[in-house]
């Protein structure tokens, strides 16, 4: 590294609470839109990242997503790049409840076969390759962005599958620990194009009932 390091910030954005009357798994299914209150998640992010020496934007094809964004590139008056490799993970229960009803896939024997092996895991994409996706894009991002700033609005697992892979943590994991509430923010610390530390913030934690703002710097 050099004495005087290029120094670069991508900041992967989960999207805003999405509208799901009937709580399905939705995951790459179309026309699945922020709430009222997921535009709002989205608005206090826009302001949020108002003052950032921001210069490049990228976003997941996925409609939630490409509205979450519609504010923060408003504000930073910045085009957006539409990048598939942020997409949310593929899985083949989307459409499908998780509420232990009579019409849950958990609860549905012929769902069985794809919960056999959860390290991989079995019910969708494997957690190597998104994690090799995402590490891809968060490079691209850094390059575009040198020595200033990059926003990437993507899902959930993806972005916690990248936080794991830069920090070497296993991937495999209990998905009710990740820590990565809506309109969150993990930020990835590039030095010379090399990650050095992420950081993770809450700007619309206010906007979450019973969360309290959460901050964590650890080195990568």
């Amino acid at each position: 590294m050099s004495e005087n390091p290029t120094r670069t910030l991508v900041h992967l954005v989960r999207h805003g609470q999405v509208e799901n009357p009937t709580g399905v798994l939705y995951g790459r299914l179309p026309d699945f839109h922020l709430s009222a209150l997921g535009r709002q998640m989205a608005d206090t992010v826009a302001e949020h990242v108002a003052g950032w020496d921001v210069t490049h934007l990228r976003c997941s094809p996925l409609e939630r997503a490409q509205e979450t964004m519609q504010p923060i590139a408003a504000t930073l008056e910045l085009p957006v790049t539409i990048d598939g490799r942020v997409i949310e993970a593929e899985n083949y229960l989307e459409g499908k409840r998780f509420d232990g009803s009579r019409n849950s896939a958990f609860t549905d024997i012929r769902n069985w076969w794809y919960f056999r092996n959860p390290l991989k895991p079995t019910w969708g994409e494997p957690y190597t390759e998104i994690a090799t996706r995402m590490r891809a894009a968060l490079q691209d991002a850094a390059d575009a962005a040198a020595g200033h700033q990059a926003i990437i609005v993507a899902h959930q697992l993806p972005i916690w599958i990248a936080r794991c892979d830069v920090e070497g943590r296993r991937f495999a994991h209990d998905p009710r620990k990740r820590e990565c509430t809506l309109a969150s923010i993990t930020s990835f610390t590039f030095l010379d194009g090399r990650i050095a530390g992420v950081s993770y913030s809450e700007p619309a934690a206010a906007l979450l009932p019973g969360k309290q703002t959460k901050k964590f710097v650890a080195g990568a």
